[in-house]
C-alpha cells in the first residue's frame, strides 16, 4: 500500500529510529522556541538536556542528526550565532584535526595492533591482571598521548577481535569478508558464547576508558584543558605533574584497586570471562597468522611497528599538532604497505568522520552556554567563596559542570576567571595555585560519570563497536559509576587534606617554584 508524500515524510524523519523518539524530538523543536520567547536562560539549560538526550538514545539513533537538527533550530531562534560557533570549532581545531586524521591514521595501523593484542590477551589468562593491564596502559599512554587517540587504538584492537570470533562462529574462514553486525548465521549455543564475549569485551573498553582518565590528568599534555591551565599558571611539564601529584597519584592508586576490585567479586557487570570457544577461536586464529606470514606481511608488521614508534616519539615530543601526526601516519601507513588507490583510503575515515562531525554539533551547544549565561551563576557563587572551602567547591562545581557539558569548556571558563582574580589582587599567587589544580583535577575526574563528560567516552559511545557489544549510554553510566564514587571521593579528600600541606612541603624542599604575587598577577595580564 503506497504512502502519502506527508507520511512518506514522516517514515523518512530518523529512519528506522522508534516513533516515539522521533515525537520526543518534534516536541522538543516546538517547545524551545516558547521556551526561549519566555526564558532564554531556562531554554538554554532545555537545549543541554535535550542534546545529552540524544546521547544517551545513540543506539537508537546517531546523535548527530537530532542533535544537529535541534542545534540548527537554536542558530535560527538567536540562541547563539554561525560566527560563534565557528569560533569554537577554530579555538578546538586541533581536537578536530585529531579526530579527522589521527583515528584514521590507528586504521593503517591495525594490523599490528592486533597481532600483538592478540598475544597479550592469549597470554595472560587471568582476567584481573588483564584488566589492571588495560588500565594501567591507558593510563601511561594517556599521560604522554592523548586519550582519543588510546581509545581509537583500543576500539580497532576490540574490533578485530570482534570480527575474528564472529567470521568463524558464522561458519566462515578467518579471511572471509564478512558483516559482523549480523547475528542471523549464529547458532543459538555460539550465541550465548557470543553475549559472553561482548560483556567481556565491555569490561576491557572501560577499564581502558577509565584509565585514559587516570593518566590524562597527571601531565599538561593529558587533556586539552590541561594545556590551557599550564599555560594560564605557567606551569611547565615537570611542575604541572608534581604540582598534580598529590591528587593524581593517589587516585590512580585507587583507580586501580577499583579494577581488582569489581572484576575480584564481578560488581556492576564487571568480572565476564573469556568463553573457551572465543580463546580457542582466537588462539587458531594467532597461529594461522604466524604460519602464513609471508615476508610481504612481515614487512608491513615491522613497518607499522616503526610508525608506532614515530607515533610516541612524535606526540610525547609535540614535534606537530596531534592531527599533522596522524597525517603523517596516514601517508607512511599507506605508502609503505601497498595501499595506493582512494577507495582503500576511505574506509579509513569511515569511523572518525560521523564523530567529527557529531562533536562540531557540541561545540555549538558549548556556544549556546557561552551566549546564555547558563554557568556564570555557578561560577560567581563558588568564588565567593574561600580557602579550603573554595577548594572543594571548586572541584566538586567543575566536576558537576563537566558532566553534563564539555570538560574542556569548563576547565577553560573556571581558569580565566581565576586568572583574572589573581590579575585583579582578588586572591594570592598561593590561591591560584591550589585553584588551578582543583580546576583541572575536578574537570577530570568526576566527568567519568556520562559519556558526554569527557570526548575519549562519548567517541566510544559512538564509536562502531558501541552496537556491537551494546554498550550503551545507561550502561557506560553504570558501569563507570563504581569508578565515578572512588575517584571522586579520593579526589576531593586529598584536594581537601592533602593538597596545601604537600604542596608547602614541596616549596620548601624546591620541588616547586614559589611564584611571588607581582609576578604571577603579570603572568595573568600577559594572558
Amino acid at each position: 500500500m503506497s504512502m502519502s508524500i506527508p507520511q512518506a515524510i514522516a517514515a523518512n524523519f530518523l529512519g528506522k529510529a522508534p516513533n516515539w523518539y522521533k515525537q520526543a524530538i518534534i516536541a522538543f523543536l516546538l517547545i524551545n522556541p516558547l521556551l526561549f520567547m519566555a526564558n532564554p536562560f531556562l531554554a538554554g539549560w532545555a537545549l543541554v538536556a535535550e542534546f545529552i538526550f540524544t546521547l544517551a538514545m545513540a543506539l537508537k539513533c546517531y546523535p548527530l542528526q537530532p542533535g544537529g537538527i535541534l542545534l540548527i533550530q537554536a542558530l535560527f531562534i538567536g540562541m547563539t550565532t554561525p560566527e560563534h560557533m565557528k569560533h569554537e570549532m577554530v579555538v578546538n581545531v586541533e581536537v578536530i584535526l585529531l579526530l579527522v586524521f589521527m583515528v584514521a591514521g590507528i586504521y593503517f595501523m591495525k594490523t599490528m595492533l592486533l597481532y600483538l593484542f592478540t598475544k597479550l590477551l592469549l597470554k595472560l589468562k587471568n582476567k584481573i591482571t588483564l584488566s589492571i593491564a588495560f588500565a594501567a596502559a591507558s593510563a601511561f599512554l594517556s599521560a604522554f598521548l592523548d586519550a582519543l587517540t588510546v581509545v581509537a587504538v583500543i576500539i580497532t584492537v576490540a574490533m578485530g577481535f570482534y570480527s575474528i570470533y564472529h567470521k568463524v562462529a558464522s561458519g566462515k574462514d578467518f579471511n572471509s569478508d564478512h558483516d559482523h553486525s549480523d547475528d542471523e548465521h549464529l547458532a543459538h549455543p555460539t550465541r550465548q558464547d557470543l553475549e559472553e564475549f561482548r560483556a567481556f569485551l565491555r569490561n576491557l573498553m572501560m577499564h581502558a576508558g577509565i584509565g585514559t582518565a587516570l593518566g590524562g590528568v597527571m601531565t599538561m599534555v593529558g587533556e586539552p584543558q590541561n594545556l590551557i591551565i599550564a599555560d594560564k599558571a605557567s606551569w611547565n611539564f615537570v611542575e604541572f605533574f608534581l604540582r598534580m601529584a598529590p591528587v593524581t597519584i593517589p587516585v590512580f592508586v585507587a583507580g586501580l584497586m577499583t579494577t581488582y576490585l569489581v572484576e575480584k567479586f564481578k560488581l556492576f557487570t564487571y568480572g565476564a570471562k573469556l568463553p573457551d570457544v572465543v580463546r580457542e577461536i582466537l588462539t587458531n586464529y594467532s597461529l594461522d597468522v604466524d604460519k602464513n606470514l609471508t615476508s610481504q606481511d612481515k614487512a608491513k608488521l615491522w613497518v607499522q611497528g616503526l610508525i608506532a614508534v614515530w607515533l610516541v616519539i612524535g606526540l610525547a615530543g609535540h614535534f606537530a599538532a596531534v592531527g599533522l601526526i596522524g597525517l603523517s601516519i596516514i601517508v607512511l601507513g599507506t605508502s609503505f604497505t601497498g595501499i595506493i588507490d582512494e577507495h582503500s583510503i576511505g574506509k579509513a575515515f569511515e569511523e572518525s568522520l560521523p564523530f567529527t562531525a557529531l562533536l562540531c554539533v557540541f561545540f555549538g551547544v558549548v556556544a549556546v552556554i557561552i551566549d546564555q549565561g547558563l554557568f556564570s551563576p555557578v561560577i560567581h557563587w563558588v568564588l565567593s567563596y574561600e580557602g579550603k572551602t573554595q577548594l572543594v567547591l571548586f572541584y566538586l562545581a567543575n566536576g558537576l559542570l563537566s558532566m553534563v557539558s564539555d570538560n574542556v569548556f569548563v576547565g577553560s571558563v573556571y581558569i580565566t576567571e581565576v586568572a583574572a582574580a589573581l590579575q585583579k589582587g582578588e586572591i594570592t599567587r598561593d590561591q591560584f595555585d591550589m585553584l588551578a589544580v582543583a580546576i583541572n583535577t575536578g574537570t577530570n575526574l568526576p566527568s567519568i560519570a556520562t559519556p558526554n563528560g569527557q570526548a575519549a567516552f562519548l567517541f566510544l559511545l559512538t564509536s562502531a563497536i558501541a552496537p556491537l557489544l551494546r554498550l550503551s549510554y545507561g550502561t557506560m553510566v553504570y558501569m563507570a559509576l563504581p569508578y565515578t564514587i572512588v575517584l571522586t571521593i579520593v579526589g576531593l579528600a586529598c584536594v581537601y587534606f592533602g593538597l596545601q600541606d604537600i604542596t608547602s612541603w614541596m616549596y620548601d624542599v624546591h620541588l616547586i617554584n614559589h611564584h611571588s604575587a607581582a609576578a604571577a598577577a603579570a603572568a595573568a595580564a600577559a594572558h
